[in-house]
Protein backbone atom coordinates (compact mmCIF):
# COMPACT_ATOMS: atom_id res chain seq x y z
CA UNK A 1 0.00 0.00 0.00
CA UNK A 2 0.99 3.56 -1.15
CA UNK A 3 -0.21 6.80 -0.82
CA UNK A 4 0.72 10.31 -2.63
CA UNK A 5 -0.98 13.46 -2.09
CA UNK A 6 -2.69 12.95 -5.14
CA UNK A 7 -4.12 9.81 -4.16
CA UNK A 8 -5.20 11.17 -0.78
CA UNK A 9 -6.29 14.09 -1.59
CA UNK A 10 -9.33 12.41 -3.65
CA UNK A 11 -10.96 11.45 0.08
CA UNK A 12 -10.41 14.80 1.63
CA UNK A 13 -14.12 14.62 0.96
CA UNK A 14 -15.34 11.27 1.96
CA UNK A 15 -17.99 11.21 4.78
CA UNK A 16 -15.53 11.01 8.15
CA UNK A 17 -15.51 8.80 10.20
CA UNK A 18 -15.87 5.75 8.12
CA UNK A 19 -15.44 2.30 7.50
CA UNK A 20 -13.72 0.56 5.27
CA UNK A 21 -16.70 -0.72 3.51
CA UNK A 22 -18.16 3.27 3.43
CA UNK A 23 -14.43 4.09 2.21
CA UNK A 24 -14.50 1.97 -0.38
CA UNK A 25 -18.03 3.15 -1.28
CA UNK A 26 -17.22 6.42 -1.46
CA UNK A 27 -14.28 5.96 -3.54
CA UNK A 28 -15.89 3.94 -6.22
CA UNK A 29 -18.97 6.52 -6.24
CA UNK A 30 -16.94 9.72 -7.09
CA UNK A 31 -14.67 7.42 -9.16
CA UNK A 32 -11.71 7.43 -7.50
CA UNK A 33 -8.51 5.96 -9.85
CA UNK A 34 -7.88 2.35 -8.94
CA UNK A 35 -4.82 2.54 -6.69
CA UNK A 36 -7.09 4.85 -4.47
CA UNK A 37 -9.39 1.53 -4.18
CA UNK A 38 -6.70 -0.84 -4.00
CA UNK A 39 -5.15 0.89 -0.82
CA UNK A 40 -8.14 0.93 0.77
CA UNK A 41 -8.72 -2.72 0.26
CA UNK A 42 -5.51 -3.19 1.75
CA UNK A 43 -6.56 -1.75 4.93
CA UNK A 44 -6.82 -3.97 8.08
CA UNK A 45 -10.65 -4.64 8.47
CA UNK A 46 -10.96 -5.35 12.36
CA UNK A 47 -14.38 -5.57 14.01
CA UNK A 48 -15.77 -2.60 11.66
CA UNK A 49 -12.75 -0.37 12.71
CA UNK A 50 -13.95 3.21 12.36
CA UNK A 51 -11.71 5.59 10.66
CA UNK A 52 -12.12 9.72 11.88
CA UNK A 53 -9.70 10.78 9.09
CA UNK A 54 -7.32 10.38 6.43
CA UNK A 55 -4.52 10.98 9.07
CA UNK A 56 -5.76 7.77 10.53
CA UNK A 57 -5.14 6.13 7.11
CA UNK A 58 -1.55 7.88 5.87
CA UNK A 59 -0.32 9.29 9.21
CA UNK A 60 1.89 11.72 7.04
CA UNK A 61 -0.77 13.41 5.07
CA UNK A 62 -0.18 17.15 5.27
CA UNK A 63 -2.41 19.00 7.00
CA UNK A 64 -2.82 22.93 7.43
CA UNK A 65 -0.55 22.95 10.77
CA UNK A 66 2.12 21.78 8.27
CA UNK A 67 4.38 24.28 6.63
CA UNK A 68 5.48 22.65 3.42
CA UNK A 69 4.81 25.73 0.90
CA UNK A 70 7.42 28.25 0.25
CA UNK A 71 7.89 31.46 2.47
CA UNK A 72 9.22 34.46 0.39
CA UNK A 73 9.06 36.26 3.87
CA UNK A 74 12.18 34.05 4.76
CA UNK A 75 13.96 34.89 1.68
Amino acid sequence: MYWTLELASKLEDAPWPATKEELLDYANRIGAPAEVIENLEELEDEDEEVYESILDIWPDYPTQDDDFFFNEEEY
